[in-house]
Order: C-alpha cells, then structure tokens, then sequence
C-alpha cells in the first residue's frame, strides 16, 4: 500500500500535475493539504474518473485539507475535534478517514507567522488539541498514521542553515517540545534521515533561487504507530515533483507500507 502526503499549494492550480502524478505514482492514498478552494470547487469528479474518491474541508482562503483514497474511505471526521478558533474560526485544517486496513490524517498545522503574533499562540494551542485528539488511535492496534504540513522543521538539520532562521518560526523550542508531546502519544517519524539524499527537505521557497541552491525545510511529516511503522518497508520525498513549471513548493513524501 502506497500512501502520501502532499501540500498541493492550491489544487486548482496543480490538478494536471496532481491527476498524472497519482497515475505515474501509483498512490493509493493521498494527504492535502493547502487546497485554497471551497469545497464546491474541489475536483472530485477529475479524481473519480481516474479512480479515486475524496474527502475535503474546505472554506475557500488559504488553508484547506483532503483525503483522496482508491482503497476507501470511511468513519470520515472533518475538523479538529476540541481544536481551537482564530478570529472566531475553526480553521479547515484537519480531516481523517479509514481508508483500508489505515486510519489516516491530513493535517496542516497553523504556519505562526511570527513568534510575537496571536498565530504563533494559535499554533501551539492547535498543536495540544491534535495531541489530545489522536491519543487513542495512536495507542491502538490498527496501523494509524498523523501526515501532513507541520510547519515545523523537527532538528536543526531539517532546515538548511539554522542560522538563517533565528529570531523566526518554526525551529522554536516550544514549537519543536509539541512535537515531541505529539510523538509521546504512540507516534514515530517514519520517514527518517538519511534517505537518497543528505538533505531530504520537503520545502523550498519559490524565491531566490532555493530549490535549485537546496535551501530548503523538512516540514512534511509522517507520524505513524507502532503497527503503521512496523509495516514500513520504503519512504522517500519525491523531489522530481518539485521540479519544473507549475510546481508546488513542497515535494510529495511518500511511505510505502506492508498491510
């Protein structure tokens, strides 16, 4: 079984490049986020003629998140159950579902913006809500698995110059110590370094040149069980994603599983 997680940055923009990829890929599941479009917009018919069902939350801004299976999906929860609000909004930012013999998240964690903004708060709090709403899956004996945009680089080795990031988001101890409470639940990162390359980030910046200087983050996450990490077999950031015209500014990861 192959399962992935992608922040698509816009699935209306990325819909050829998404459709083929799925296709050449051989994707099974697929985690959004970022969909930026209602979900009236969300092209479910494009996916369902090439085999795939969806689900979606979705407002229409900037965040937006999907389940997009060929193996099912069922006991679907759309948001973040006891999840806080910001500006009076409970953000689309969470959405899970069982798809097979896997329970799956998608997740796009609150970016923060900056460490003296209301966000970065948000974002914290966001963070314990998902701890606590997980807990039992995580603890449990079917193969369960939190992916997705976690705005948070776990090390210092997971950006490429920390030094570049002081003073900033997403390197932060206390953004990295929910992390670590998240993975105290029961949860592994499953995608690990090293991998093909010495620095398997997931996210470059489209300014400056940084995909083609590697200046990048490891962002995107896996967090599976103990049951989902025992069937692991391979996981790898699918750069060649993040190459060319219409590219999104993450990379696919994909974990290939034994279930």
């Amino acid at each position: 079984m192959r399962i992935a997680t992608w922040n698509v940055n816009s699935i209306t923009a990325r819909l050829p490049r998404l459709l083929a990829w799925l296709q050449s890929s051989g994707t099974d599941v697929l985690c959004v986020q970022e969909t930026k479009c209602t979900e009236a917009q969300f092209p479910a018919e494009a996916l369902r003629e090439i085999g795939y069902e969806s689900a979606v939350l979705a407002d229409g801004r900037w965040n937006g998140v999907a389940l997009i299976s060929r193996v099912g999906l069922a006991d679907v929860v759309k948001g973040l159950p006891g999840g806080p609000e910001y500006d009076g909004v409970q953000e689309p930012r969470a959405i899970s579902a069982t798809c097979g013999p896997v329970r799956l998240w998608s997740v796009y964690v609150p970016n923060g913006r900056e460490i003296t903004h209301a966000h970065y708060g948000y974002k914290l709090e966001w963070l314990g809500a998902l701890k606590d709403a997980v807990a039992a899956d995580a603890a449990g004996t079917r193969p369960f698995a939190v992916l997705g945009d976690f705005n948070i680089a776990p090390a210092d080795e997971d950006v490429w110059d920390r030094a570049a990031f002081e003073g900033a988001t997403h390197v932060t101890e206390p953004e990295r110590a929910a992390l670590t409470a998240l993975r105290g639940t029961g949860l592994t990162d499953v995608v690990p370094r090293p991998l093909k390359y010495a620095h398997p980030f997931t996210y470059w910046d489209y300014r400056q040149l940084a995909f083609p200087k590697n200046r990048g983050m490891r962002i995107d996450l896996v967090y599976g069980n103990e049951p989902f990490a025992a069937a692991v077999k391979d996981g790898y950031v699918d750069r060649e994603e993040r190459k060319g015209k219409g590219a999104s500014d993450h990379a696919p990861v994909v974990v290939d599983l034994d279930v």
